[in-house]
């Protein structure tokens, strides 16, 4: 599976630093977990269970920075079903 343009836009926003965010992305639910600058680093998307538990896939981002803060790599990797 891949990360489409509409759901890699929604992800490429800030949130709140540290703390795991669900929603919902057309007929997925989607949650992730943000870094201390509030980027999404862990995406999971699929179909929640009763407890919120989602099943489905698993992605991991490499946020790559430069001394100044700069992006150098920004990049999604499919991890597998969870």
């Amino acid at each position: 599976m891949k990360i489409g343009e509409k759901l890699l836009k929604q992800l490429s926003k800030k949130y709140e630093p540290s703390k795991m965010v669900a929603a919902t992305f057309g007929r997925y639910d989607v949650a992730f977990k943000t870094d201390d600058e509030g980027n999404p680093i862990l995406l999971f998307i699929g179909q929640a269970d009763e407890h919120g538990m989602i099943k489905g896939d698993h992605f991991s981002r490499r946020l790559v920075k430069d001394a100044n803060g700069a992006v150098v790599k920004d990049h999604w990797d499919y991890k597998g079903k969870v």
